[in-house]
């Protein structure tokens, strides 16, 4: 995944700073994150779910609000029209880059924003809210004590997640008569609410009122147990799949076409983790897998290893091979099982080099169904005759070039 440092105009003039994270090869879609109150656009939750839209092909532009994060302008001056309005620029300069966002999601208070900008943004075809409150006015139960002194004074310092924030009397204005119901009554955008029955900042019925109110096309997927900020790497990772696969109904992915001498398309392995060793698997825009190293070698355990892999398409291979040849010669195949075993360990290897000596997969092969012997020793010798197991039998050859 490719990021570009950018900075665009918010609403008042100021320099907003942002992130773009871009698919490798042309983005086939374009998504506009929002994220949550006092946070920013490298809150733990928008890089992983940014990162897993862009493996998927979609361009994702996150951005931290006026005065917030790396942005310009100050925070106490800003409130949650001003959001909106800074969501709506964002918006034009995606425009200005041929990347009109066709998805926007929006995190807490993000979510609320994005529910309330979409309407005038005409590109845009899908809206996500994760853990949004249906009343912006919500985030004022978090300023305590201050409440007074910002009606009185005008601004005070709020101490929001072990941190002094400063809080403006116009956000506390502007928040406390927002009204969301006829924004999500009248969205005529596709809806996915996420929300963790157990948020202890925004509870769950705030997400049931933004379902009722909104009309179909509408979603509800629960986060389980995860909490508001979605800081769990597992929660991320089910939260962004789950985006991904609902927004193929609704936006166009078509793929580009492939490249030449790739007439299956190409398989595209991108890190999804540069601390670790997870890595997002492509094939084509339909499907995405998981790769990983176990934890006893410094991974997360959250896919098969690259040996894992090369097991997996012998055995698959295998399977289909026997199936076409049972199925054109009609006999009673009625199941076919292959288990897989390697001699080697990828992380072992990868750590020492290249080992000499022949690699052993051991394959075993269970037919089901009332076959007679000649029939069984038949499958047997067809099973050696799949295309996997012709590639890894004979020499191979890789080349590889780097491109920019």
């Amino acid at each position: 995944m490719a990021t570009e440092k950018i900075t665009f105009a918010g609403h008042d003039g100021t320099q907003l700073a942002a992130r773009l994270d871009l698919p490798e090869g042309r983005p086939l879609s374009t998504a506009l994150f929002a994220h949550c109150f006092t946070c920013s656009k490298d809150i733990a939750a928008a890089r992983r779910i940014s990162g897993r839209l862009a493996a998927m092909g979609i361009a994702v532009l996150r951005f931290d609000f006026t005065g917030l994060g790396h942005s310009q302008g100050e925070f106490a001056n800003t409130s949650f029209t001003s959001n909106v309005d800074d969501l709506r620029a964002a918006a034009r300069y995606l425009e200005t880059r041929a990347l009109p966002p066709a998805m926007l999601i929006g995190h807490s208070l993000g979510g609320a924003a994005v529910l309330r900008a979409a309407g005038a943004m005409h590109s845009v075809k899908a809206v996500v809210t994760i853990g949004a409150p249906f009343d912006p006015g919500h985030v004022t139960h978090n300023f305590g004590d201050a409440l007074d002194e910002i009606r009185e004074k005008g601004q005070a310092e709020v101490n929001l997640g072990g941190r002094p924030v400063t809080i403006g009397r116009a956000f506390v204005e502007d928040v406390a008569a927002e009204n969301l119901t006829p924004a999500i009554r009248d969205l005529k955008r596709a809806l996915l609410v996420m929300h963790a029955p157990l948020d202890a900042i925004v509870g769950i019925d705030n997400a049931t009122r933004i379902f009722l109110a909104a009309r179909h096309p509408k979603s509800f997927v629960t986060l389980d147990d995860a909490d508001h900020l979605i800081s769990r790497a597992a929660d991320a990772e089910y939260a962004a799949g789950v985006i991904a696969a609902w927004a193929t109904r609704y936006l166009d992915l078509a793929p580009p076409a492939p490249p030449p001498g790739a007439p299956e398309g190409i398989v595209r392995v991108s890190e999804a983790d540069p601390n670790g060793f997870l890595q997002d698997v492509n094939s084509g825009p339909d499907h995405h897998v998981l790769a990983d190293e176990p934890e006893a070698y410094g991974g997360t355990n959250r896919g098969m290893s690259p040996y894992g892999f090369l097991s997996a398409g012998l055995g698959a291979c295998t399977s289909m091979t026997i199936r076409m040849y049972a199925r054109r010669k009609k006999w009673p195949l009625e199941t076919v099982c292959v288990d897989v075993s390697h001699n080697k360990v990828h992380a072992q290897d990868a750590a020492n080099g290249a080992r000499a000596g022949l690699d052993t997969f051991n394959r075993e092969i269970r037919l089901g169904g009332p076959l007679d012997e000649a029939q069984r020793q038949r499958l047997l010798e067809i099973a050696d005759r799949c295309p996997v197991h012709r590639t890894l039998t004979r020499s191979s050859v890789v080349t590889t070039r780097l491109v920019d």
